[in-house]
C-alpha cells in the first residue's frame, strides 16, 4: 500500500498477491523472447506517437474525473497504473482494429508504446491525485474557513483563497515540472545499482509485457471482459442517476442495506461500482482495515492521530530502512563488483545496457532542476505573498534529498510517503510565518514540498516499468512531461467540473472532502500549538497516536503470517472521517475477487484487472453526462427514498 496518492489520502495500493507471485517467478526466469526482440527495439523518438499521445491524454482525462471524485468523496485514491495501462492496451487495439477493417495501414503496436501511453496518463491523472484539490488547496477556500472556525487564533479572515482556475494551473506548472528533474541524475542508482523492485511499476511492467507475449486469445478476452463491465457501470450509473432526485438522501446511493439506524450513522451499501471495483485493486488488509475503522469510527481528532501515528512511523522506519541499506550496499559493492556481471542474467544485462545507452544527461536534469525552481521562486510569491521567496530557496535546497528518501523507500515498499514530507512543510511554514499567514504559507508549503517530491516518485516508478519493458527513459521523461502538462490543465477542469456542479465540502452532503479540513487544522495547529484543543483532545490523540505507532511495531517484528493480517492505521483512519459505507463497497470487490480465485484461479488471474477497470471506468464516466445536468438544472425525475414505518 502507498499512502497518497493520494491528493487526499494518496493510497497507492500496491499489487495483490497473486500480482506479487507472477512479479516473483518473472523475475528468476530468463525471458528469450526479450533477448530477440531488443535487436528490433524502436528508436525513441519513435516510441512516441500522436496515437499515442491522444490516447493519453483521454485516459488521463478520464482517471482524473475518476481520481477527483474519489478524492473529494473519500480521499481514497487506488493505483491505477496496472489499469491504465490494460485501458492503453484496448484504446490502441481497439484503434489499429477499425482502421485496418477500414483498409488504412498502421503502424505495428509495441510495449514500448503501451508503456508510454501508461506513463503519460499516470503523470495527467496523478496530477488530481496528489495536487491536493482534495487537501491542501480546497483547504484554502472560505467553507473550509468557516467550518474551522471563523475567528480562532490563526483562522483570520485573510487567510482564505477561493479556488480559480488562473492561479491553480498556474501553481500546478510550476511546483510539479520542478518534480520531473530532480532525480533523474541519480535513476541509474535507484534502479540498476540497488535493483530497487518499485512494486507497482514492476507489476505494470509484467502486465504490459504479457499483453505483448501471450497473443490474441488471451488480450480478447480481457478488452471483452473490460467493456462489458464498463457499459454495465456506466448503465447503471445512468439508472441509478433516475431516482437521485433532488434530496440528499435520494436514490441507491442511500439504500439502508442494515436498517435504518445503521443508515443514519453512514453504514449502508451505496452500490458503487467505482469503490467495488476499486475493492478489487486493493489488498485485502486495506479493505478489512478500512472495514475495522468503520466499525469503530466516531471522532475527527482521532482519525487525524491514527494518520499521523502512522504516518510518522512509516516516515521514519523508511528513513531507517534507507540509510542502512544504502549503508550496506556501499559494504558490499566492492565485494560483489568482481562477480556481479557474472552472475547477471542476459537479459538484465541486454536491460541494464539499454537502459544506460538510452540515457539522459545530467546536464539536463540539473539544469531543468535549477530553471523550474528560479521560476518557482519567482512565480509562487505572486500566487501567494504569504510565503516568501527565500522560503521557497529553502525548501527546494531540501527537496532532492527528501525526494530521494521517498523514492528509495518506494522502491523497497512501494509505499509513497510524499504526503508526509509535505506536512513537514506545512508545520514548518505556518510556524514561521506567523498567526496572520502561517495558515496560507502551510497549505501553500505543503502542496510544493509534496507536488515535487510526489512527482519526481511517480517518474522513478515509471522508469522501473521502462527499464523492464525496454522502453527509452527518455521516451519515459518525455512522456511525462507531456502527462503532467495535460494534467496541470485537465486536473483543474476536472475540479471545478464537481466544484461548480456539486456542493463541495460539505459535511453532510456526498462531496464531503474531509481532508480540506484536516489540512486546515493541521495548518492552524501548526500556528497555534497544542494549547487551541478541546478538553482530553490531546489525550486521546495520544493514545490513537501511540495504537497506530504500535500497531505498525507489531506487524513489522511479527511473523509474516501473523503481522499482514493487522489492520493498517491509514485505512482505518478514513472511515472515522466520512462514514462505513464505502468500506462495504471495498469489502464486496474484495468478496468478488475472493471467491473468483477459489473458484477459477487462472481466469481470475487474468480478468480480475479487466473486470476492476470496467467497473471504476465505466461509473467514472457516467460522472463527466451526470455534471453537465446538474450544471444545465435538468434534475432526476424521481426520489426514492426509505423512511421508517
Amino acid at each position: 500500500m502507498q499512502t497518497t496518492p493520494g491528493g487526499a489520502m494518496d493510497l497507492e495500493v500496491e499489487p495483490n498477491g497473486h500480482r506479487k507471485r507472477e512479479i516473483e517467478d518473472t523475475q528468476d526466469q530468463p525471458n528469450e523472447e526479450f533477448s530477440e526482440y531488443s535487436k528490433r527495439i524502436p528508436p525513441w523518438t519513435r516510441q512516441i506517437t500522436v496515437r499515442g499521445v491522444i490516447a493519453s491524454a483521454v485516459i488521463g482525462s478520464i482517471y482524473s474525473i475518476i481520481a477527483m471524485k474519489l478524492n473529494l468523496t473519500t480521499g481514497l485514491s487506488p493505483n491505477l497504473n496496472v489499469s491504465a495501462a490494460l485501458v492503453a492496451f484496448i484504446f490502441i487495439r481497439t484503434w489499429t482494429k477499425l482502421l485496418e477493417k477500414l483498409g488504412i495501414a498502421t503502424v505495428p503496436f509495441t510495449r514500448q508504446e503501451n508503456t508510454m501511453i501508461q506513463t503519460c496518463s499516470v503523470a495527467c491523472y496523478g496530477i488530481a491525485v496528489g495536487g491536493g484539490f482534495g487537501s491542501y488547496l480546497l483547504g484554502l477556500n472560505k467553507k473550509t474557513y468557516e467550518l474551522t472556525g471563523v475567528g480562532n487564533i490563526g483562522n483570520s479572515v485573510q487567510s482564505y483563497k477561493e479556488p480559480a482556475m488562473g492561479w491553480m494551473v498556474g501553481f500546478l506548472f510550476v511546483v510539479c515540472f520542478v518534480g520531473l528533474f530532480v532525480l533523474i541524475p541519480l535513476r541509474k542508482i535507484l534502479i540498476i545499482d540497488y535493483k530497487l523492485t518499485f512494486p507497482s511499476g514492476m507489476a505494470t511492467a509484467v502486465l504490459i509485457n504479457g499483453f505483448h507475449n501471450q497473443g490474441e486469445k488471451m488480450a480478447r478476452k480481457q478488452v471483452r471482459g473490460f467493456i462489458k463491465f464498463f457499459s454495465f457501470s456506466f448503465l447503471w450509473g445512468f439508472f441509478q442517476w433516475f431516482y437521485t432526485g433532488t434530496g440528499e438522501d435520494c436514490g441507491f446511493a442511500q439504500f439502508p442495506t442494515f436498517g435504518l439506524k445503521a443508515w443514519k450513522n453512514k453504514f449502508y451499501f451505496d452500490y458503487s461500482m467505482t469503490y467495488v471495483g476499486t475493492g478489487m485493486i486493493c489488498p485485502y488488509i486495506v479493505n478489512i482495515s478500512t472495514l475495522l475503522g468503520a466499525i469503530l469510527s466516531w471522532g475527527v481528532f482521532l482519525a487525524i492521530a491514527l494518520l499521523l501515528g502512522d504516518g510518522l512511523y512509516n516516515f521514519v522506519k523508511i528513513l531507517c530502512i534507507t540509510f542502512l541499506s544504502i549503508q550496506g550496499r556501499f559494504k558490499q559493492r566492492n565485494l560483489n563488483l568482481a562477480v556481479g556481471n557474472q552472475n547477471k542474467a542476459l537479459d538484465d544485462l541486454k536491460k541494464n545496457e539499454f537502459f544506460i545507452r538510452e540515457g539522459i544527461p545530467m546536464w539536463v536534469g540539473a539544469s531543468g532542476y535549477i530553471f523550474f525552481s528560479m521560476i518557482s521562486v519567482i512565480a509562487i510569491p505572486f500566487i501567494f505573498p504569504e510565503v516568501k521567496w527565500y522560503y521557497v530557496i529553502v525548501a527546494y535546497v531540501f527537496a532532492p534529498s527528501l525526494a530521494f528518501c521517498n523514492a528509495y523507500g518506494a522502491g523497497l515498499t512501494d509505499i509513497n510517503m510524499a504526503y508526509n514530507y509535505g506536512k513537514v512543510g506545512l508545520f514548518a511554514l505556518a510556524a514561521l510565518a506567523g498567526r496572520e499567514h502561517g495558515v496560507v504559507a502551510g497549505l501553500a508549503g505543503c502542496g510544493l514540498l509534496k507536488s515535487v517530491i510526489s512527482v519526481a516518485c511517480l517518474l522513478m516508478q515509471d522508469m522501473k516499468t521502462g527499464h523492464l519493458t525496454m522502453t527509452s527513459p527518455r521516451a519515459m521523461l518525455l512522456s511525462q512531461s507531456i502527462g503532467t502538462a495535460i494534467g496541470c490543465v485537465v486536473a483543474p477542469l476536472s475540479f471545478f467540473l464537481f466544484y461548480k456542479a456539486f456542493d463541495i465540502g460539505n459535511p453532510d452532503g456526498e462531496y464531503k472532502a474531509p481532508y480540506a479540513v484536516i489540512y486546515r487544522n493541521l495548518a492552524i495547529l501548526g500556528v497555534q500549538g497544542f494549547s487551541v484543543l478541546p478538553r482530553h483532545c490531546l489525550q486521546l490523540c495520544c493514545g490513537f497516536f501511540s495504537f497506530a505507532v504500535g500497531i505498525n511495531l507489531v506487524k513489522d517484528l511479527s511473523p509474516p503470517k501473523v503481522g499482514k493480517w493487522l489492520p493498517l492505521p491509514m485505512a482505518m483512519a478514513v472511515p472515522f472521517l466520512v462514514g462505513a459505507y464505502f468500506a462495504i463497497d471495498l469489502c464486496v470487490g474484495s468478496l468478488v475477487v475472493f471467491v473468483w480465485h477459489k473458484l477459477n484461479p487462472k481466469k481470475a488471474e487474468a480478468m480480475v484487472p479487466a473486470v476492476a477497470s470496467g467497473l471504476i471506468c465505466g461509473e467514472g464516466l457516467w460522472t463527466l453526462p451526470a455534471s453537465v445536468l446538474a450544471l444545465a438544472k435538468i434534475k432526476p425525475p424521481m426520489c426514492m427514498k426509505f423512511l421508517s414505518s
